[in-house]
C-alpha cells in the first residue's frame, strides 16, 4: 500500500476545474495508474480526499495498492517546473497497528441513511444534515471499523450533552456535479471529522484504512488518515 500527497496550484484554471467536480477528479485519480485498479471485492482499493489547510493550501491525499504516477496532475494543476508529489510506503504503519494505540485522525465522509415518509413509500438514501446525527453516524460504525472515538473526561466537556467525544465535525459541503453518461446531476453532502481514536481491532482497522468508510468513495469520501496523538 502507498500513501501519496499532491499539492494543487489553485491559481491555475486546470486545478480549479478539477476541484470543482468530484467526477473529473475521480477520473484524474484513476488515470494515475497504468493498470486500472478494479475496486471490486473485499481487497484494498484506491481512496482519495481533498484537504485545504489553514494556509489556503489545497492537497490531494491518495491511498492505493499500486504506486501512482501524478505527472498529468502536475502538468495540469501543479507546478510543472518545480512541483512533484510525495509517495510513502504505507505498509510499515499498517503492519504495526495494535489494539490500544491512540491516533489523531481525519475522515471526510458522506453520512447518509435510508428513510421514508410513509409505510407505503419506498426508502431512499438521505443525508444526515445535523452535527448530532452526523456524529452518531460515525459512532454507529466505529466498532465494526476497528476503532472507538475517545471520550472526553467530564471536566473537559463544555456542555453536559453533545461534547462527550474528542471529535470535531466541520467543513460541511453540498456538492452538485454532472456524471458522465447521465443527464441528472449528482448531489452529495460531505463533512470532515477530526478527532482522537483508539484502535480496538487492528485487522478491522487496517481494512478501514485501505477500503474506506461509508459511501461515495469514488467522489473523495471514506479515506481516513492518521497522525501522532499528543496529550
Amino acid at each position: 500500500m502507498h500513501l501519496t500527497r499532491f499539492r494543487f496550484n489553485t491559481a491555475r484554471i486546470g486545478a480549479r476545474r478539477l476541484l470543482s467536480s468530484p467526477q473529473r477528479l475521480h477520473a484524474a485519480v484513476m488515470s494515475s495508474f497504468a493498470d486500472l485498479p478494479s475496486g471490486a471485492g473485499d481487497g484494498p482499493r484506491v481512496l482519495w480526499r481533498i484537504d485545504a489547510d489553514s494556509r489556503a493550501e489545497t492537497y490531494l491525499y491518495l491511498v492505493s495498492p499500486a504506486k501512482p504516477d501524478l505527472t498529468h496532475l502536475v502538468e495540469q494543476a501543479g507546478w510543472p517546473q518545480t512541483g512533484r508529489w510525495d509517495t510513502y510506503d504505507y505498509t510499515p504503519l499498517l503492519s504495526c497497528l495494535a489494539a490500544g494505540d491512540r491516533w489523531a485522525f481525519r475522515l471526510t465522509a458522506n453520512p447518509v441513511h435510508t428513510a421514508r415518509r410513509t409505510d407505503t413509500e419506498p426508502t431512499k438514501i438521505t443525508a444526515h444534515v445535523g452535527v448530532r446525527h452526523q456524529t452518531r453516524w460515525l459512532l454507529q460504525r466505529q466498532e465494526r471499523a476497528g476503532f472507538k472515538v475517545v471520550e472526553k473526561p467530564p471536566e473537559r466537556r463544555l456542555v453536559p450533552e453533545g461534547d462527550e467525544y474528542e471529535l470535531v465535525v466541520h467543513n460541511r459541503r453540498q456538492l452538485v456535479f454532472g456524471k458522465a453518461g447521465h443527464r441528472q446531476r449528482v448531489t452529495l453532502l460531505t463533512v470532515t471529522f477530526d478527532g482522537l481514536l483508539e484502535v480496538t481491532d487492528p485487522d478491522a482497522f487496517r481494512r478501514t484504512l485501505t477500503q474506506g468508510l461509508g459511501k461515495a468513495k469514488a467522489y473523495g469520501c471514506g479515506l481516513m488518515t492518521l497522525a501522532a496523538a499528543y496529550s
